[in-house]
């Protein structure tokens, strides 16, 4: 590198309820960092919002508070990495960047009863051949349709450009750096993108009535997208290099550049990956195929995902509005505290049933309740239904790349919990890998600015440096284990098609 000053890397990691900033060194060794909130809104049953100037003033704050600490740091900010909660889309105004409508939120199922009306037409044939994703509240694509219906003038001004949509790369991006793009992993969430050609494509923004010019540009992943205006990073020219969906960032932050491994992270959902390598590997299991990088040369790595809507946000239920728990950490000592669940299943169905199940119909069902059942048992089978729901996505990724997941690495909130990885490595059978950074998303966003300025030499090198920290490995019988199985098999068929009407 020119400069002789310690080269260091930054991270922005804007998620669902907060953004945090943080800073490595040349060997990934996390310096400092600064987390801020951010809330959601909940307007009504399944309509999920949040305010994209809040999303903004909180990647300002943390990144502001972290280079004013770093300020007599003996080092030069070389890049800085740029991870986000996909899906959720902003709509702004082009030549003042103010936001036209609340962001709508990946959880939201607003547009559900349009998603049954895709399933099994052409048009959903279509939707999974090129994007590698089903028809789906969950993506942009009828997010975006729905606010050019509902957004009086929205249309016109979208059709002339002077409306911009994008996921929340883009709107930061925008805000930081001018300029109106995004990555090839972002873009591969909307269900407008076709991910083997990689571009824009003309039939589904028909379908779904996109305008071209509201749209961002498609920029490699590992690329330099813009300097980072000097007002805004301490009087600093930073580079934004590097940008990924939240978990694209997560599977190179793991350290997982290769086959036969996958990567959970438990947030306010679990999301799992496995790469598949220059091969994009279609689905017959319920999972979605999906872009996990690309380069400018022109190569791309891709990757099978299951995303489940609900692991983290059950343990949030119960503490904020059932009031089983006063934090989310006690969950662990309060599952400890009982053998069992007394029986007790909780299918957290609170948003719909996602991967493998894909039913917008399904609700949470808390089933073999009796006298005799305690709040610590509930709590217990919260903390097991995540690991149930993360078995069901691993069994599907074996079938279908055609081999076993030799081990988990798990990351996200719920991560340091002991009892849910032992009982992850129970259900699975096979072990459960916690690394020493647990923050693997801002870790993959550093990783992905450092490969793109040349800091480090492409996805091998910085897997090289993750570093495990604790294995679980299974101690349950395989009888044990298929009892609890089919108990879970059994309260998942009572969570389907119990809603008539999806949300909205």
């Amino acid at each position: 590198m020119a400069s002789s000053e310690r080269p260091l890397i930054g991270a922005i990691d804007a998620g669902t309820t907060g953004v945090r900033f943080a800073l490595f060194d040349e060997n990934a060794r996390p310096l400092d960092s600064a987390y801020r909130s951010v809330t959601i809104a909940t307007t009504e049953a399944g309509w999920v919002e949040q305010d994209p100037d809040l999303v903004l003033q909180a990647t300002l704050e943390a990144l502001g508070e972290v280079l004013a600490r770093s300020g007599s740091t003996a080092g030069s900010l070389v890049a800085i990495g740029l991870t986000n909660q996909r899906e959720t889309i902003v709509v702004w105004d082009r030549k003042t960047g103010r936001p036209l409508h609340p962001a709508i939120v990946w959880q939201d199922r607003l547009t559900a009863a349009r998603c049954r009306e895709l399933a099994g037409s052409d048009a959903s044939r279509s939707i999974e051949d090129r994007t590698g994703l089903r028809p789906d509240p969950y993506f942009s694509a009828t997010k975006i349709e729905w606010l050019l219906q509902s957004v009086p003038g929205l249309r016109e001004r979208a059709a002339d450009g002077t409306a911009l949509f994008g996921t929340v790369d883009a709107w930061l991006l925008r805000h930081l750096t001018g300029e109106h793009a995004t990555d090839d992993t972002n873009a591969s969430r909307t269900m407008l993108f076709d991910i083997d050609r990689r571009r824009w494509d003309g039939e589904l923004l028909s379908e779904f009535g996109v305008p071209r010019p509201s749209l961002p540009e498609v920029r490699p992943s590992l690329s330099v997208f813009g300097t980072v205006k000097p007002e805004l990073a301490a009087g600093r020219a930073a580079r934004i290099a590097g940008v990924l969906g939240d978990q694209q960032a997560a599977l190179l932050g793991q350290g997982i550049a290769s086959k036969g491994k996958a990567q959970v992270t438990w947030g306010t959902g679990a999301f799992l990956l496995t790469d598949t390598g220059g091969e994009r590997v279609g689905s017959r299991s319920g999972l979605l195929s999906t872009i996990a990088r690309t380069a400018p040369d022109g190569s791309a790595a891709y990757a099978l995902e299951g995303s489940v809507f609900v692991a983290g946000a059950a343990i949030q239920w119960l503490r904020d509005s059932m009031g089983l728990l006063t934090d989310a950490g006690e969950s662990e000592a309060i599952a400890a505290s009982v053998d069992s669940t007394g029986g007790v299943v909780f299918v957290p169905a609170l948003t719909g049933l996602g991967a493998p199940h894909w039913d917008a119909t399904a609700r949470g069902v808390i089933v073999g309740i009796t006298r005799g059942t305690r709040p610590e048992h509930v709590v217990r089978a919260a903390l097991e239904s995540i690991a149930y729901q993360t078995h069901d996505v691993v069994r599907a990724m074996e079938r279908d790349v055609g081999r076993p997941i030799e081990e988990l690495r798990v990351g996200g909130g719920a991560a340091p919990n002991d009892f849910l990885c032992q009982f992850q490595s129970d259900i699975l059978g096979i072990p459960v890998v916690r690394p020493k950074n647990l923050e693997t998303t801002s870790l993959g966003a550093a990783y992905a600015a450092g490969i793109a300025v040349g800091l480090w030499d492409g996805t091998e090198a910085v897997a090289r440096l993750w570093e495990e920290d604790r294995r679980f490995l299974p101690r349950m019988s395989k009888e044990a284990r298929e009892r609890l199985l089919d108990g879970w098999v059994r309260a998942v068929e009572r969570s389907t098609g119990w809603s008539e009407t999806p949300n909205r």
